[in-house]
């Protein structure tokens, strides 16, 4: 009997553990999140999950082009997933479909049209981010100054970092190599082309 009660014991206090362990992860390392809403197409689809990475930002900023969930600045009860397109200190516009950060176009094969509209060049104040989604013409983010603006650090949540359901469409979610993009379309750094160097405290 002594040994039944000393069984079950190291049962509830190994499925104790699990659980804690399991707790600690979500409260302070990762965190699910699930997309509502076609914003991030063609990379990311209506209920899709994703696996949020919360602490990286704690040691770094974020860089161009990491894919970030966010308190929504009117109501950080909601919360956005949208792609980072500047940094604080960093100089962003928007004009005939191309993104200029820092005075570079952008080469973006992850969006699903041409972006439409424009938007003035501004400089990303500090603590801040300027963020947009992938399916460029259907979503509310960062170009919209009234509603979203730009995303103060404070309010961001984490890095997406995995697709883990459906398991069809589980996969990493890498950052884009934007001068290997212009690279491999041939394009002049040195002469205005379109590369993009980032901030040498954000290589």
């Amino acid at each position: 009997m002594e040994f039944k009660k000393s069984e079950l014991r190291e049962t509830i206090e190994s499925i104790a553990g699990s659980v804690i362990t399991i707790l600690f992860i979500m409260i302070f390392l990762f965190q699910s999140y699930k997309v509502d809403g076609s914003s991030m197409e063609p990379t990311l689809a209506h209920n899709q999950r994703l696996l949020v990475d919360k602490i990286t930002y704690r040691f770094r900023l974020p860089k161009t082009g990491e894919i970030i969930v966010f308190k929504y600045p009117r109501d950080p009860e909601k919360k956005f997933i949208k792609r980072v397109i500047a940094v604080e200190g960093q100089d962003v516009s928007i004009y005939d479909g191309q993104v200029k950060v820092n005075g570079r176009v952008l080469v973006e094969d992850y969006i699903k049209e041409k972006t439409e509209g424009e938007f003035e060049w501004a400089i990303v104040p500090e603590n801040s981010l300027f963020v947009m989604g992938d399916n460029r013409n259907r979503s509310l983010d960062s170009r919209d100054t009234e509603s979203v603006g730009y995303v103060p650090l404070e309010n961001v949540v984490g890095r997406a970092i995995v697709v883990y359901w459906p398991p069809r469409a589980a996969r990493i979610l890498r950052r884009p190599d934007y001068q290997k993009k212009a690279r491999d379309r041939k394009e002049n750094f040195e002469d205005g082309g379109y590369g993009y160097p980032l901030p040498d405290n954000l290589q």
